[in-house]
């Protein structure tokens, strides 16, 4: 067999030989257009949304609303002072409940049955019952016991010493606590076990590897829903109103109730809590960053970051794609 053979096409098909000049396959690579897909659902939406939102501008500009006192009265100094209290009631029981939080997470997560079984019984009357309920308890606590009396310690008048704050604070507090006691149990166990082994091995107590080794790994579990707490705290706050606190809801209701400006003085309080959120809220994003760092391999953007990645895509140039 000769090399003729090897070019001979079958059947006596003439050899192959190179292409002929100006056919298809001499002719280059014509350039892809991309056409984005059209979305015509999300106009739609958009349009929709735009025209319930001017709706609603519209009837809240038609209604009988004094604007005008609503800007009065938001630096009224009877409203910063109530603002102040409730950060000053939020912080002081977020604290008391962080506190009451790990220490009850601990022992539910011990193996002593009546550390355990105190802390299950403790976590399930505060989460079973009502906060307002509980503050009306701790602000009648004088109907069944008069006078606290500690012995040689303590003795005083109940009505003395259950004052509008402390009041609100044990309300608040006792009840975030056993809210938090879960939270934080489930950080703890988040945390793998093989970190306590370790640390036992090496010598270290129960106390020390809690708080030197799980609690900092479990930090990252525990912060998130600790800001949203803290967020819902600053406006479950509004509730110890009725036990005498004088804080941002109970400042606004006196001046509407004494200027019968009670609608715009409720717009008042609304902008404020929304201020308050929105103000923590941004601190709880960059706590949640920060201690992010060790499980993430690469950050969340910030809200700066975003803005200008986004306005760099705008200006980015079409590329035609090959």
């Amino acid at each position: 067999m000769t090399t003729a053979d090897f070019e001979q096409g079958p059947a006596g098909t003439p050899p192959a030989g190179p292409p002929a000049a100006g056919t298809a396959t001499d002719t280059p690579y014509e350039a892809i257009r991309a056409i984005p897909v059209r979305h015509y659902g999300r106009w739609v939406a958009a349009v929709v949304v735009v025209v319930l939102l001017a709706w609603l501008a519209y009837a809240f500009s038609q209604g009988d609303i004094l604007w005008n006192t609503v800007g009065d009265k938001l630096f009224d100094p009877t409203v910063v002072k109530g603002i102040w209290h409730t950060i000053v009631i939020s912080v002081c029981s977020m604290a008391l409940g962080l506190v009451l939080g790990v220490v009850f997470a601990v022992m539910r997560l011990s193996k002593n049955p009546v550390t355990g079984g105190v802390a299950w019984l403790y976590i399930w009357f505060f989460r079973g019952t009502p906060v307002y309920v509980q503050l009306l308890m701790w602000f009648n606590l004088s109907l069944i016991f008069p006078v606290i009396n500690l012995g040689p310690i303590y003795k005083n008048d109940t009505v003395a010493v259950m004052t509008p704050f402390l009041v609100a604070l044990l309300g608040l507090g006792l009840n975030e606590g056993a809210y938090m006691a879960e939270i934080v149990r489930a950080g703890i166990q988040s945390v793998d076990e093989g970190q306590t082994e370790a640390a036992h091995a090496l010598g270290m107590t129960g106390a020390r590897t809690m708080g030197r080794i799980v609690l900092p790994q479990a930090m990252r579990v525990i912060i998130p829903p600790t800001g949203n707490e803290f967020i819902n705290m600053l406006k479950t706050s509004s509730l110890v109103s009725v036990v005498q606190y004088t804080e941002l809801l109970r400042a606004t209701s006196d001046i509407g109730n004494s200027t019968t400006a009670v609608m715009e003085m409720y717009f008042v309080a609304s902008i404020w809590y929304l201020v308050l959120t929105s103000v923590f809220s941004v601190g709880q994003f960059y706590l949640e960053r920060r201690y992010a760092r060790g499980s993430l391999r690469s950050l969340p953007l910030t809200p700066w970051q975003k803005v200008r990645a986004n306005l760099s895509t705008l200006r980015r140039p079409k590329v035609a794609v090959r």
